[in-house]
């Protein structure tokens, strides 16, 4: 449903009932165009690749766009840059904060960091709120199969699970820093250290779920293994000099990765100013309601009203 003087939330559902029509990426677009408003904002909190790509169009038009999406920012580098060129050329937006760590402040405190002239040499952070909390939850009494599970439920983790379990997010959201961090970065140059074999991810959903068991043993060693040691298991993103990587590492107590609790993101930004004592930003990382906030932010700082 379109509408130039907006739409009232009180009678939104009947509206959209008895007036709304069949959508598609072209529609919306062209009756985006057709509206033609001063100053106006598309807000795509989708996971959608066709969304993705009305990006260019609306940007070449004076229309800025928020995106929780990470596909176009993390997609090519040349069609990021491209999108982030013609929102310089015509004074628009391209803002995707949301992309990494929902409604933390990362991805702006970076920019602001190299707008004055600083230099980010390297990042390290845990970034997928769905592994922190399944590694938080490992114990004597809950297996490695059984947090995952628990993360479905819990609607950290997406309904197959092994989205999250291949790090292909967290590959995102690397590329995605990187490449404000100055980086010319695509998603196959960062290497990759998965933590449980390949099989797991060629097989059907149905039979992930019933040979995925065969890990509890190993995980349950390992953990056993580190709690003596005093350790515990983070899934780490890695940007060093321009050299990217994920995967599983132990952390110490002391490290500030160390009592990252339930599903939340932490990240430390080393420069070439903070280089001794890197600048550390850490909250919750995931939920609607924080994603929102991250989200709404970016719209009113285009909105000049902070």
């Amino acid at each position: 449903m379109f509408s130039r003087d907006g739409i009232s939330l009180e009678n939104y559902f009947e509206n959209l009932m008895s007036r709304g029509v069949k959508s598609s990426p072209q529609l919306i677009r062209d009756e985006i165009l057709k509206m033609n408003i001063f100053n106006s904002v598309f807000v795509d909190c989708t996971a959608s690749q066709a969304i993705s790509e009305l990006y260019e169009s609306l940007i070449s038009r004076n229309i800025s766009v928020v995106t929780a999406n990470k596909i176009a920012a993390s997609s090519d580098y040349k069609n990021y840059h491209h999108l982030k060129e013609t929102a310089r050329k015509t004074g628009t937006k391209f803002l995707f904060e949301t992309n990494v760590g929902a409604g933390l402040p990362i991805i702006n405190t970076m920019n602001s960091l190299t707008n004055s002239g600083d230099k980010i040499v390297k990042l390290q952070a845990v970034l997928s709120g769905t592994l922190n909390f399944i590694f938080n939850t490992l114990s004597e009494d809950v297996p490695f199969s059984k947090a995952i599970k628990m993360a479905v439920d819990a609607q950290f983790a997406e309904p197959d699970p092994r989205i999250d379990l291949s790090g292909l997010d967290v590959t995102r959201k690397l590329v995605i820093l990187s490449r404000e961090a100055g980086a010319q970065v695509e998603q196959e140059n960062v290497q990759k250290h998965l933590f449980i074999p390949q099989k797991y991810f060629e097989s059907t959903l149905d039979e992930f779920w019933s040979t995925i068991p065969e890990m509890d043993e190993a995980f349950e060693n390992r953990r056993k293994k580190l709690d003596k040691e005093g350790k515990k298991l983070r899934f780490i993103a890695t940007y060093d000099n321009g050299l990217c990587e994920v995967g599983l590492h132990e952390v110490e107590k002391g490290h500030p990765f160390y009592d990252l609790e339930g599903s939340n993101n932490i990240i430390m930004i080393t420069t070439e100013r903070y280089n001794e004592y890197p600048m550390v930003i850490k909250g919750y990382g995931a939920g609607a309601s924080v994603t929102a906030a991250g989200v709404f932010s970016d719209i009113i700082s285009i909105a000049n009203i902070r």
